[in-house]
């Protein structure tokens, strides 16, 4: 089943599966906006990423002395169907709970809910809202992430290529790369992005090598820019320890993901308490964490 969010600029869907954001209809120039999910390149449009950012090492994890087996990559939140709690043409919430199928391959009592809205100033403007809750008895470790992917070029006579990444106000990030065999993180070479006046091109062999990973919050806006280099799609995850970008070779989309929390590092081979980027809720504590997406005109 899915959900409509609506004003005079977007036509926005939503899935029950995943709770996940799956059409951006823009109403002022007709055309989608968001990836269409094609299985032969990449066959999600935005999934959420819980209880776990990017893979596993072997596909598993160990915590209090058991060993616990995940055998996709991102958790498992992006392929379970949620429960619509509540839902207007402005806004829609979703809702996942822990449940004996969950609990076999992550041991927690968990509610995360998943809001997605439109903002009443701005009518291009799209806003994503998550609410984690633990409510077991004992500390929570968890990561959480969006995975957005944006149409890319927008017209057909334009290329990927053709479109500009802006981080305003930055000169150079360090990021890191993931191990093309492995896909975990290689943390003992860092790479430096150099940007001209906020503006770096999108390069055809960019993503050879999977992601782009930003760590320490070097990112907190970030932007698709057109041809011309005027603002296509905007991203804002303020106080997110993480970003990744990314796309396919072969794609004609590109993904800002804003994340607490990553993949394993190459060779990692400690307990879930000591997993890179891992967050933490005590017992009966709830985390509220948000981003928005602007569609610009």
């Amino acid at each position: 089943m899915t959900y409509i969010l609506e004003n005079k600029k977007l036509k926005v869907t939503i899935s029950n599966i995943g709770a996940e954001l799956i059409s951006v209809y823009d109403k002022e120039n007709a055309v989608e906006r968001m990836w269409d999910a094609n299985p032969t390149v990449w066959n999600r449009h935005a999934p959420i990423l819980f209880p776990f950012v990017g893979k596993l090492t072997n596909n598993q994890y160990h915590y209090k002395e058991q060993e616990y087996y995940i055998n996709t990559q991102h958790g498992f939140a992006r392929d379970m169907e949620f429960v619509c709690i509540c839902s207007n043409q402005q806004s829609v919430t979703h809702c996942l709970k822990a449940n004996q199928t969950t609990k076999e391959i992550y041991p927690f009592s968990f509610e995360l809910y998943v809001t997605h809205s439109l903002d009443p100033k701005n009518e291009r403007l799209l806003n994503i809202q998550w609410e984690i809750k633990n409510v077991g008895s004992e500390k929570m470790y968890y990561s959480i992430g969006g995975h957005p992917g944006f149409r890319t070029p927008l017209k057909t006579e334009e290329t990927r290529e053709d479109y500009y990444l802006e981080i305003p106000n930055k000169k150079e990030l360090e990021y890191l790369l993931l191990n093309p065999t492995t896909g975990f993180a290689v943390t003992d070479k860092k790479f430096t992005l150099t940007l001209e006046n906020g503006f770096c091109p999108i390069e055809k062999n960019m993503f050879d090598k999977d992601a782009l990973i930003f760590e320490n919050t070097q990112i907190e806006t970030m932007r698709i820019a057109k041809p011309d280099k005027s603002p296509y799609i905007t991203v804002t995850c303020k106080g997110f320890p993480y970003v990744g970008i990314w796309s396919k070779p072969e794609g004609k989309f590109i993904c800002l993901e804003p994340w607490f929390g990553r993949t394993d590092n190459d060779g990692f081979s400690g307990t879930l308490e000591e997993k890179p980027g891992i967050q933490t809720l005590e017992k009966m504590e709830t985390k509220e964490i948000g981003y928005q997406i602007e569609f610009h005109k």
